[in-house]
């Protein structure tokens, strides 16, 4: 067997290459690069029972209602079990304060847990901007009404695949200041070992633009310079992760979005891992330049041309008919009573 045949398809990660994906790991070091960010942490001890909890409701005290007053907090869980309680009693004022205080800062903000944002539930809000939240109840319903941020409360799951059994750590939540920025523009680069080996369009979908003659090259050129000189030695120089990027509008510079670890479930969006170990290999012999990797055409297989994002984690229609016309309180009650109601029905 061939040295090149002992390489895996994923490198073998340990428990700091995750921590070093984390938020409050990366971000401090690359402040300066990316867009503004406020980590809040220690969070309250109930927080991660709230997240976990049935149903989706937002914590009494968290609205900003037009008229000073609280909803009512006696919004059912959607399970219908008797187990759980069937009043909201969670309460974070405090929290709600520091969220204030950083909405009124930045104007409004994209939350995230310690590695994961809730991008499946934009349904929640009541914005088309995407996940632009201006209250406490915003964030607190964005997150629980996803699905994505669940891989952060389990263990077993942030860690998966990694040898040390009992990894241990505190739940923290990002607020990031909320920017309207061109998908277009973000690229996902994907590092193993310390070599930058691809790069490729985050949003699948087909922008002529992007395929112009001169446009993968400078890319790439950009990006590799950026990294070499800004990302590289600063992250850790034999280091293997994915980091997305987005470039600004003259394809000149670019900001830091996010880290990821390079794992199967981190998606390798227009590379499958077994070419990006292939291009792994080849970057051993030199010359060697980063594969980018864009979709340019509108029959590509990958491209995504009518289907919304997140579209098996959307709300059900019937759901969406029960939000008409109420506030955010109002369809968690109606929601909680259409499935308790269901519930008795089949019983």
């Amino acid at each position: 067997m061939s040295a090149e045949e002992n390489i895996p398809v994923f490198p073998d990660l340990t428990i700091q290459d995750i921590f070093n994906c984390q938020i409050s790991s990366w971000y401090p070091k690359f402040s300066n690069i990316s867009m503004k960010t406020t980590i809040i942490r220690p969070l309250p001890a109930a927080f991660r029972e709230y997240l976990q909890a049935d149903g989706v409701f937002p914590p009494i005290g968290s609205n900003d209602s037009e008229d000073g007053q609280e909803p009512d907090g006696d919004i059912e869980n959607s399970s219908g079990s008797d187990e759980s309680p069937l009043n909201n009693t969670f309460s974070f004022p405090d929290l709600d304060k520091t969220i204030r205080t950083v909405i009124e800062d930045y104007g409004a903000v994209f939350p995230k847990l310690n590695w994961s944002s809730p991008k499946d539930a934009q349904w929640i809000l009541s914005t088309s901007e995407f996940l632009r939240c201006s209250s406490p109840a915003d964030v607190y319903l964005s997150l629980k009404a996803s699905d994505f941020i669940h891989h952060d409360l389990d263990p077993t799951s942030a860690f998966e695949g990694i040898r040390d059994p009992n990894p241990v750590y505190d739940l923290e939540l990002a607020l990031r200041k909320w920017y309207h920025f061109d998908r277009s523009r973000e690229m996902r680069c994907f590092v193993r070992d310390g070599t930058l080996i691809g790069i490729c369009q985050r949003d699948a979908v087909y922008y002529d633009f992007l395929f112009s003659s001169s446009m993968p090259e400078t890319i790439m050129q950009t990006i590799q310079t950026f990294w070499e000189r800004d990302i590289r030695d600063q992250y850790g120089s034999t280091s293997s992760y994915v980091v997305d990027v987005l470039l600004t509008r003259d394809f000149k510079r670019l900001h830091i979005v996010d880290f990821n670890p390079f794992i199967a479930k981190t998606d390798p969006l227009l590379f499958t891992y077994d070419e990006l170990r292939t291009i792994f290999i080849a970057s051993r012999e030199s010359p060697f330049a980063p594969v980018v990797r864009i979709i340019d055409n509108p029959a590509h297989p990958y491209a995504n041309v009518n289907a919304p994002r997140y579209q098996h984690n959307m709300v059900p229609l019937d759901a969406l008919a029960l939000s008409h016309g109420r506030n955010r309180a109002d369809f968690a009650n109606a929601l909680a009573e259409a499935v308790k109601g269901a519930n008795s029905a089949s019983a």
